[in-house]
């Protein structure tokens, strides 16, 4: 065990200014309040919070940091307090020591609601002061490095929950040597066996490779020096865990490997670290698509080096990293070694978090803890900013965004703001207009096109891969829904009102609100559109508050022979009512499924509907009816027109199994081939085609539209995206009426003069 002299002696030798007493006195404060504790290993306890000073003195932390370690167990394990803490060290270590006792409770494995908090609190502790971070990493590696002495069960879980939470933290704070060696204890007891395999292999090609190794470092050495550049050149291996994970995503065999061994040259200046790259790259061939320039564009956690990859001595393929001395304490300590450092942890945390872009998004990261409407959605948007590599696109006017990979312009527009991502109707990437569902790439330009009228359809949350995205998409169409409710329970509200003669004022309204268990007037609205408070109980409370009997509410519908033989209403409510101005309008109402079943003949529409489908039943005044899509343009022409608005639902069951006829429509590329890779693409999603309309829109291109026999609304959105995936094709989507007709042979539909399709 480290004695008290050699701690000391350690924190002096790179800060000559420390407080030995304070060093002094945690130690003693330690060491006397642990006692005769002991460690699974049989150790004193008080060896583990020597070991965890010891490793921050290794990052050359401040003397402050060094006691919270020597002490960030004593209120945890020994009968200290906070209060006494503060009295004998001082009100900003005992936050400290406090903040990391809440932590050390934690069990951050489990998803439930419970651990969701716990994740909260650990963000918020480490966004107060950055060295609660730094601690509790510290802690974390000593007590993997003794894993060994843990029961059997408990090793699963902490080296999973090491993986899951400690080892991306350190990597997001740019901490790399730290997370490489939390990967690997985490690796080594999760994957024994593969562990070995690699670490066996690593051992053996370091030795079978030191001749060329020596030999490489050698000439780059002499090159450089030739030209005047002073530079340390040394070798590295890759760490077994990212070899492991790229050998699981390329699927490759380990033997397949040439790149476990890099090099590192350091150099004094930017200057020297482009210098140095021509010098190699005049020297020697380059790997083409293995170039990447991380000083010009940082990475996310402050990462700065310039990466290639050359055909060296012995034609090896040898990667280089080029840097300076500053760009490489970063990169292997992170945040710990950022020069604002010191600043920071005396109180100027803001400047920090301007000039480091990890501790940034930490910031950012807790700004976003409000977003998420319960823990759970918090735990995603941290796990995804976590684990997520990153590409960087720049906007119109050359802002840099950091998105995670696989990122779309959907993320982009929110990356940006709220308010963008909510108003977003499509992009331009690099100059040209691209789908939404578009993935960007690195260096990309994306400029956002948006309309302020518009809200995010919920489909967009599946598109999204970024937390703060799908959390603004979720609060946007809840809060969409709500008012979309709202303004259908205030018409309901009128429509009832008007049907049993009856007038209301405000105060009445509250009143009705309060008898119907409704917080007050707007959340009577809300319920009653979203049918949680139905229009009988509204008129039946609403009567009895004015000393009136209600009127029969019901609406009898006539009962026919349903020719279709499988589709089925049941019975419904609507209401008209009069609007300003005598304007006549019919009120949407969600059907109530109450009372006897009828069934009656209706009418399709032309585009077809499926199971799942949401569906719109528009009741002529002759007592026709045809059902919709509830996404089907046609309904835009009845909004107002006095018909009656029915939301039906499908009534399957007893039904034997059927197809259904959905039509759809796309562009195809004039090429040979083209109709039998369509074909074949809706053959592989096993659906049936039963018709089919071909149209030339010029040399180039065809719409085709394609009626086609189905199961439901997922095999529908299986053909779609497969198709969307299918090259050559465009605008695939379910066919609008007018292409619709077309499959139903309506004259004149697609007549010579008819303007094409944009």
């Amino acid at each position: 065990m480290m004695r008290q002299y050699e701690l000391v002696e350690r924190v002096l030798a790179y800060n000559p200014n420390a407080d030995e007493n304070l060093l002094n006195r945690a130690y003693v404060y330690g060491m006397q309040k642990h006692g005769s504790q002991t460690r699974a290993s049989g150790d004193p306890y008080f060896a583990h919070p020597l070991e965890v000073a010891a490793i921050l003195t290794d990052l050359k932390l401040d003397d402050a940091t060094i006691a919270v370690a020597l002490l960030h167990d004593t209120i945890e394990d020994t009968d200290a307090t906070r209060a006494e803490i503060d009295e004998l060290f001082g009100a900003e270590i005992g936050q400290i020591v406090d903040g990391l006792t809440k932590i050390d409770r934690l069990n951050l494995v489990s998803r439930e609601e419970a651990q969701a908090e716990n994740l909260r609190k650990l963000l918020l502790a480490i966004s107060q002061d950055v060295r609660v971070l730094l601690v509790k990493l510290a802690d974390r590696l000593h007590n993997m490095r003794t894993l060994e002495y843990m029961p059997a069960h408990k090793r699963g879980r902490i080296a999973q929950e090491t993986m899951d939470i400690y080892a991306p933290l350190a990597g997001r704070m740019g901490m790399q040597d730290m997370r490489n060696e939390l990967e690997d204890l985490a690796f080594k007891t999760l994957h024994p066996e593969h562990y070995n395999a690699i670490t066996q292999r690593l051992a053996a090609m370091e030795l079978s490779s030191r001749e060329i190794i020596a030999e490489i470092r050698s000439e780059l050495e002499s090159h450089l020096t030739g030209q005047g550049i002073r530079a340390k050149v040394s070798s590295r291996l890759k760490s077994a865990w990212s070899i492991y994970t790229k050998i699981e995503r390329k699927a490759i065999a380990l033997e397949q490997l040439s790149d476990m061994i890099g090099f590192r040259i350091v150099v004094d200046t930017i200057d020297e670290c482009y210098r140095t790259l021509g010098v190699i790259h005049t020297q020697w061939k380059v790997v083409p698509g293995r170039f990447k320039d991380y000083i010009s564009v940082p990475k996310h956690n402050d990462y700065r080096s310039i990466h290639t990859t050359i055909v060296g001595p012995g034609r090896q393929r040898v990667e280089l990293q080029i840097r300076t001395h500053e760009m490489h304490a970063i990169a292997e300590f992170g945040i710990a070694a950022h020069q604002l450092y010191k600043e920071a942890i005396s109180g100027d945390m803001h400047r920090l978090e301007e000039e480091s872009q990890a501790y940034n998004w930490l910031r950012t990261t807790i700004a976003h803890l409000t977003e998420g409407e319960n823990p759970e959605e918090f735990v995603e948007h941290t796990k995804l900013e976590l684990f997520q590599d990153q590409v960087f696109c720049f906007t119109p006017r050359g802002r840099l965004i950091a998105l995670p990979r696989g990122a779309t312009p959907i993320d982009f527009a929110y990356a940006v703001h709220t308010d963008v991502g909510d108003s977003c109707v499509g992009c331009k990437i690099n100059g040209s207009v691209m789908p939404l569902i578009t993935q960007l790439h690195s260096g990309d330009e994306v400029e956002i096109l948006r309309d302020p009228a518009h809200t995010p359809p919920p489909n967009w949350e599946n598109i999204a891969v970024t937390g703060k995205a799908r959390s603004a998409i979720r609060r946007a169409v809840r809060l969409g829904a709500q008012q979309r409710a709202l303004s259908l329970g205030e018409q309901v509200l009128i429509a009832v009102l008007e049907r049993e003669s009856l007038t209301f004022t405000d105060e009445d309204t509250a009143t009705l609100a309060e008898r119907l268990n409704a917080a007050d007037r707007q959340n009577l609205f809300i319920e009653i559109g979203e049918g949680r408070i139905s229009a009988d109980d509204v008129a039946r409370e609403a009567a009895a508050m004015k000393g009136k009997r209600r009127r029969r509410s019901s609406l009898s519908l006539p009962v026919g022979d349903n020719s279709e033989g499988w589709f089925s209403l049941r019975q419904a409510e609507y209401f008209k009512f009069r609007m300003p101005g005598g304007q006549r309008s019919s009120v949407k109402r969600f059907a109530a499924l109450v009372g006897f079943d009828f069934n009656m003949p209706v009418e399709l529409s032309r585009e077809g509907v499926v199971p799942g489908d949401r569906l719109i039943a528009i009741l002529f005044q002759d007592g026709t009816m045809t059902v919709y899509p509830a996404e089907s343009d046609a309904l835009a022409e009845y909004h107002d027109k006095d018909v009656g608005w029915i939301d039906v639902r499908w009534d399957l069951e007893g039904q034997p199994d059927r197809l259904f006829r959905v039509i759809i429509a796309m562009h195809s590329a004039n090429r040979p081939g083209a109709l039998a890779q369509i074909t074949s693409a809706i053959a592989a999603c096993d659906a049936n085609i039963s018709n089919l309309v071909m149209r030339a829109l010029g040399q180039d291109s065809h719409e085709m539209i394609f009626e086609l026999e189905l199961r439901d609304l997922a095999q529908l959105t299986d053909v779609l995206a497969t198709l969307k995936r299918t090259p050559g094709l465009s605008r695939v989507q379910r066919a609008s009426v007018l292409q619709a007709s077309a499959i139903a042979g309506m004259e004149g539909v697609f007549s010579a003069d008819e303007e094409k399709p944009q």
